[in-house]
């Protein structure tokens, strides 16, 4: 199956495997929408895609944040008028201290990233997936 023209978004696509993975599928002919908190670090993303720039889309995310992760999504169908691959990358880890020494702020923000925030940019890519054709 041909990956030209299909949409993939990306979140934690400014550094790391989430950046790699989006010039990899940009080298495989996906547009692709890179998600993430820092706009500098998805613009260098950008700047690395070379030719394929073109075919980016940058849009500053928070992942924990329903409304933000809302308008990732409402920008991606806008844009691209489809979504046929999710890549929930973004996440964190807890600081390097013993779990009875961790804070409980800390330990919710790990879950809210890696947990949450999957669930929610899930949530929104499946109701677009629903509604083309054919379904992502």
């Amino acid at each position: 199956m041909s990956s030209q023209g299909k949409v993939a978004l990306i979140t934690g696509a400014g550094s790391g495997i989430g950046k790699a993975t989006a010039l990899a599928l940009l080298r495989e002919g996906y547009r692709v929408v890179v998600a993430g908190r820092r706009a500098e670090a998805l613009q260098s993303t950008i700047d690395d895609a070379g030719a394929a720039a073109d075919r980016v889309l940058a849009v500053p995310t928070d992942v924990t944040d329903p409304a933000s992760v809302q308008a990732l999504f409402a920008k991606t169908k806008e844009t691209f008028g489809r979504l046929d691959l999710l890549f929930n990358n973004a996440g964190t880890g807890a600081p390097g201290v013993p779990l009875e020494e961790l804070p409980l702020a800390q330990w919710q923000h790990v879950v809210n990233v890696n947990l949450t925030g999957s669930f929610l940019c899930t949530q929104e890519a499946i109701k677009i997936m629903k509604e083309q054709d054919p379904q992502g």
